[in-house]
């Protein structure tokens, strides 16, 4: 194993949401931190201008008084098959250069932008900040008349007749709930930008999905539990696989280890699901430099194997969406850590969560 200093666990978010305003709206009962600082949702990993190399702006006009919506945008741009982060920086910068060279703005018009790889990432300048400390805004350039009172999110990809991936939904209902949490914003108050203004945006599919937007989100403000939950945290593996508790990041007591090698070895994690229907996967690992970038779990869902490369060099001892799959009920392996990766460094396999949606 390497022999890299550990990285400590990370700190468990508080269980529950603080008292605060009680709001009772369209058959929806929210009630919202009212403390921001001990926030029950986390910030989903919204990477900052500066991260993804915005170019630098001024002149943007902030207010005092906070938004009162969200607007949910489709870029109406091609559904690329490459998710990864860097394509999603690429995107942003794009973005921002058509967005200040062709349509003479400011900066990016949206607020925050969502990747098909469900990778979110701040717009326009100083969005992140008002939303981290909940107080004020930055008027947008998203939708006239709502620049100043609700927050744009541009969900990338064209959603007129296709679904938006796994990812990009998931990470959609993460970044809404943590809006309205920051915000005071109840989850009734989520639109389409086709609500305010005669276009196709965000597309039909992505339309009429909101209704299951606004739910979830509201259920994640809720705390609400899902109906079925397992963690497996105790995978099948042959001889060459080894066991560890080297680092502090691991769930439980130990974790089991394998050198990348083009055989089929998995280690396979096996559940009892109540029903057939569609389930979010989540691996834990911890994370070290000398552990392999480019780790295959292959999910057996029912409409055929599905595999997702993670990068167990970094991200560990948090659970990590792989995305929501559809399985039959029953018992049945639901994935396995492969060592068939073409990177150097251990591969991992740790845990496993699998929760209905």
């Amino acid at each position: 194993m390497s022999t890299d200093p550990l990285i400590s666990r990370r700190t468990a978010l508080r269980g529950g949401l603080l008292l605060g305003a009680g709001i009772a709206v369209g058959g929806f009962e929210v009630t919202l931190a009212s403390d921001a600082a001990a926030a029950a949702v986390p910030n989903p990993g919204i990477a900052s201008c500066t991260t993804w190399g915005a170019r630098a702006v001024g002149g943007l006009n902030e207010i005092a008084t906070r938004p009162n919506k969200i607007l949910v945008h489709h870029t109406d741009t091609p559904n690329q098959t490459d998710v990864s982060k860097d394509a999603a920086y690429r995107l942003a910068r794009s973005i921002q250069n058509y967005h200040m060279d062709h349509n003479g703005w400011s900066d990016t018009g949206q607020h925050f932008t969502n990747s098909r790889g469900g990778y979110v990432m701040e717009g326009r300048h100083t969005s992140l900040a008002h939303l981290t400390s909940g107080s004020g805004m930055v008027v947008g350039a998203h939708c006239p008349g709502q620049n100043n009172q609700a927050i744009g999110i541009e969900n990338e990809g064209t959603y007129m007749t296709a679904e938006p991936p796994a990812a990009q939904w998931n990470r959609l209902i993460d970044l809404c709930a943590y809006i309205c949490q920051q915000y005071a914003i109840a989850p009734t108050q989520i639109f389409g930008h086709r609500d305010y203004l005669a276009t196709d945006c965000p597309g039909d599919v992505l339309y009429a999905k909101l209704p299951a937007l606004r739910q979830a989100v509201a259920d994640r403000l809720n705390g609400t539990p899902p109906s079925f939950q397992v963690v497996l945290d105790a995978p099948t593996a042959g001889a060459n696989w080894g066991s560890s508790s080297y680092s502090a990041q691991r769930y439980g007591a130990d974790y089991r280890y394998a050198s990348p090698q083009a055989v089929s070895d998995g280690a396979y994690y096996r559940a009892t699901l109540p029903a057939a229907g569609n389930y979010k996967v989540e691996t834990w690992y911890p994370a070290d430099p000398g552990y392999n970038p480019s780790t295959p779990f292959v999910v057996f869902a029912s409409g055929g194997n599905s595999t997702v490369t993670v990068d167990q060099r970094a991200n560990g001892g948090k659970w990590t969406n792989l995305g929501t799959f559809a399985f039959g009920g029953g018992e049945r392996d639901i994935l396995a850590v492969s060592r068939w990766s073409s990177g150097a460094g251990y591969v991992i396999a740790d845990a496993v969560r699998v929760t209905a949606v």
